[in-house]
């Protein structure tokens, strides 16, 4: 069973990266991170694979390449998203660790971000920030994607579209 985090509690999140990380490039990179996910509902593992040239500046979107069976897609970002993204990597881009990596979010050592060490440092922020301490299921960081759809399909019906059709006939809008 996923555990939904409201709006507040990933901006409580994002914020916490601030306030318990004591490297700033490294509080901007989780901030960045769990915003992404949050916004587009990608998997973990899709971001933290993502390269500096698989974000589109120009049409809005990341390309996400090769992920689960293979496949790749791209995901649309909303302006705000892309914004984060870029303001992120001007501050990436100041730090002189940026360039040994081609991976868009870096370690604090210039190299691309690991699984583990991403999983342990949201599970301190959502501990931290004390999101989800009455809940029978345990918030964990790949929620953000059952997150995404459930605001998402709630927007949908709260702008009055007819979610029973089938997005691939291309009626439903895209996020909100």
């Amino acid at each position: 069973m996923p555990f939904i985090f409201s709006q507040a509690g990933i901006a409580s999140l994002m914020a916490q990266a601030h306030q318990t990380i004591p490297s700033p490039l490294r509080a901007a990179t989780v901030e960045t991170l769990i915003g992404l996910l949050a916004a587009t509902g990608m998997r973990v593992g899709e971001a933290i694979r993502l390269n500096n040239s698989d974000v589109d500046w120009t049409e809005g979107l990341v390309v996400v390449r090769a992920s689960k069976f293979g496949k790749s897609r791209e995901v649309p970002l909303r302006a705000s998203t892309v914004e984060a993204l870029a303001t992120y990597a001007r501050r990436r881009d100041r730090s002189d660790l940026a360039h040994k990596a081609s991976s868009f979010f870096v370690s604090i050592v210039g190299t691309r971000l690991i699984y583990a060490d991403v999983r342990v440092t949201f599970r301190k922020l959502v501990d931290t920030a004390g999101i989800g301490p009455g809940s029978s299921v345990c918030p964990r960081i790949h929620d953000l994607r059952h997150s995404f759809a459930v605001h998402t399909l709630v927007d949908w019906y709260r702008n009055g579209h007819d979610v029973q059709i089938p997005a691939a006939a291309g009626h439903l809008p895209g996020p909100s």
